[in-house]
């Protein structure tokens, strides 16, 4: 007998002997879903608390940055990094470690601070900068294959002048002038016609004119 034809009497037995076998399952089925709510708000706050003490610590990692209090500074960023190492703010930090190194040329620190950046970011767009700024210090090491590798590896709808910069920057170092040029314009095109990096990059093709202009000076 189908269930739409019993009338109302055997209906109500029906639901209830349905509901004393799976009471239980009923009961522990709602517990379950409460406590998944209950842990899925807890998790919520437990992340945004997260979240802002990190932030906090890195705007006094920025103060004690800007004061020039390096011992403080990597202080704080050691401990991003220990207690939030999977939040931007630690990787953001380490950058920050990085261009106090640069200051100092200390090149192996900055690398250091630089790989553990890379390795802990999530964002692309963060790491495409990361790799643009190592790019920059193997430039100052002398590895400009290296800087070029970097630079190359970088998706083209990601920091454009910044790429271009430094790919003209790299193959002017290893002697090619054509496509450091090249690099160069690509760079110039990308930038805003009132930004202050574009006299930087004019005068850095004008640079690479001049010396293509001398090299090809016939002798007298």
């Amino acid at each position: 007998m189908s269930f739409d034809v019993l009338d109302e009497h055997e209906q109500g037995e029906l639901v209830q002997k349905w509901l004393r076998e799976n009471a239980l399952a009923i009961i522990v089925g709602i517990a379950v879903g409460i406590a998944m709510i209950f842990g899925w708000q807890q998790w919520k706050a437990h992340r945004a608390n997260e979240t802002a003490a990190a932030a906090s610590q890195y705007q006094a990692l920025a103060d004690a940055a800007s004061s020039k209090n390096d011992d403080e500074a990597a202080k704080i960023a050691g401990a991003l990094r220990s207690q939030y190492p999977n939040s931007t703010y630690a990787v953001l930090a380490s950058l920050q470690m990085a261009d106090i190194a640069v200051g100092k040329n200390d090149l192996t620190g900055a690398t250091e601070q630089l790989d553990w950046a890379r390795q802990h970011a999530k964002m692309t767009s963060l790491q495409s900068l990361i790799d643009l700024r190592t790019g920059r210090v193997k430039l100052a090491q002398g590895d400009a294959e290296g800087a070029l590798k970097l630079a190359d590896g970088v998706a083209a709808d990601n920091y454009a002048v910044l790429t271009g910069e430094l790919r003209g920057d790299a193959l002017a170092r290893l002697g090619r002038a054509d496509e450091a040029r090249k690099a160069y314009e690509a760079a110039l095109a990308a930038t805003d016609t009132q930004a202050i990096d574009r006299n930087m990059l004019q005068m850095k093709l004008d640079d690479l004119g001049a010396a293509a202009a001398v090299t090809e000076k016939p002798a007298t």
